[in-house]
């Protein structure tokens, strides 16, 4: 998973800014978590969330892209820690009902 923090923001009233490209083995898990993780709105109008599908590499076939604005660094921290804690529930349910998940070997209970 890549975190990047961007350095400029397109709108000044949300300066504060985040983008994270979590790789799925397929386009079909991808999209089965796109799809989980769009129920949940964000429950501040002090940010922002933008969820898609990106194109991957022969490592990770589908990325799914989200992209996070708020007003507060603080308010960046909190919406991404109660993503991190959603997308956590969305790939432990993938791994339990779903085939490819995850790689052989890959720890899913890594403590944060």
């Amino acid at each position: 998973m890549s975190h990047d923090t961007m350095a400029t923001a397109t709108d000044p009233d949300f300066p504060c800014s985040l983008s994270i490209d979590v790789p799925l083995p397929t386009q079909r898990l991808a999209k089965t978590a796109l799809q989980a993780l769009q129920v949940d709105k964000e429950l501040s109008a002090l940010v922002r969330r933008d969820l898609s599908i990106a194109e991957g590499d022969a490592q990770s076939p589908a990325l799914l892209h989200v992209e996070y604005s708020a007003t507060t660094n603080r308010m960046l921290r909190v919406a991404v820690n109660g993503f991190m804690e959603s997308l956590k529930l969305v790939v432990e349910v993938m791994e339990t009902l779903d085939v490819d998940v995850l790689e052989p070997g890959s720890n899913t209970n890594a403590t944060s």
